[in-house]
């Protein structure tokens, strides 16, 4: 089936623009950490994009994200404006978790972007709540929960599975399998190797792997999983099988990793793969290319005078949101 019977052109751009979103927004994260204006730890999201844009693509408005702290690509995916996803990197007030938060703690209530969690595998436990909330309130809403290969060899990663198919709770457990726990191969950390994915079987939950830099292919399982979980079938698991084209967080030089690897993985581009795919579909043409990037430009350059011109938060409001 080609790209023409399953996108429309204004579908086409709105992938196509929310990919290239991340990546420029991204990009602009790298070179504002080397200068100074964005602190503490930060893990960019290159290489990964058309998983986030795939898969939440086909959530409801209604439905919960919860993630890790490689979390900018999710939230820019979910609809948060970039002034205030960038505020909150630069440590501002109008940053969408005041300030307070930094790059992996990006969180939106309304939009249901429960966190941006530094914690490996610590977030997985609490999809599973919230999972299980939506399933006593019968509302219908689904829990997607994003988490990398170092998340599964935790023991909240086994508790969570095994609580969830038994009470067959409604969460997409959706593993971004980027073969590196910072700086050490998904073959050295797991007995599985690279089909982490079969590990669901052992917990009766429906699973698959597929290719994670096609943003269509992830768009598909999505859908397909959440079909099934909506009615009622309990949780599925998805293992996207993706590469991140940068060190584990802005830090890192990645030595570990052999340059060919690098660039066999970078000829996969999940970008530059649907533009190709678009262009010879006939849904878009080169000028809708110049329009998307100097779209994509102008919002990553006003996210960026946006944060720098907010104020950081005000020392009286130190205790705000403390509970104990």
């Amino acid at each position: 089936m080609g790209l023409a019977s399953k996108l429309d052109k204004s579908q086409a751009v709105q992938f196509y623009e929310q990919m290239l979103l991340i990546r420029r927004f991204e990009e602009q994260c790298n070179r504002l950490y080397m200068q100074g204006q964005i602190r503490g730890f930060c893990h960019l999201y290159v290489g990964e994009e058309a998983i986030a844009v795939g898969a939440i693509s086909v959530l409801k408005d209604e439905d919960y994200i919860v993630t890790h702290y490689r979390d900018h690509g999710h939230a820019l995916a979910r609809g948060l404006h970039p002034n205030v996803i960038m505020a909150e990197l630069m440590g501002r007030a109008t940053g969408c978790s005041g300030g307070r938060g930094g790059s992996m703690h990006l969180f939106d209530v309304p939009k249901g972007f429960m966190g941006g969690h530094a914690i490996v595998g610590g977030h997985l436990p609490m999809a599973a709540g919230i999972a299980l909330a939506s399933k006593y309130r019968s509302n219908d809403r689904v829990v997607i929960c994003f988490f990398g290969d170092g998340a599964v060899n935790q023991g909240e990663f086994h508790e969570t599975l095994n609580l969830a198919s038994l009470w067959k709770l409604p969460v997409l457990f959706f593993l971004e399998n980027n073969l590196y726990g910072m700086g050490t191969h998904v073959d050295q950390t797991h007995a599985g190797g690279r089909d982490i994915y079969k590990v669901a079987d052992s917990y009766k939950i429906p699973a698959a792997q597929i290719d994670g830099m096609d943003v269509l292919a992830v768009k598909d399982a999505t859908d397909e999983a959440l079909s099934r979980i909506r009615a009622g079938d309990g949780p599925v698991f998805i293992e996207a099988m993706t590469y991140r084209f940068v060190g584990h967080s802005v830090q890192d030089p990645s030595y570990y990793r052999e340059a060919d690897e690098v660039d066999q993985w970078r000829e996969k581009d999940p970008i530059d793969a649907f533009r190709a795919l678009s262009l010879g579909e006939g849904l878009m043409e080169q000028e809708d290319f110049r329009r998307i990037e100097e779209n994509v430009n102008r919002q990553v350059a006003e996210a960026v005078r946006f944060a720098e011109e907010s104020a950081p938060p005000e020392m009286e409001t130190l205790h705000e949101n403390v509970y104990a």
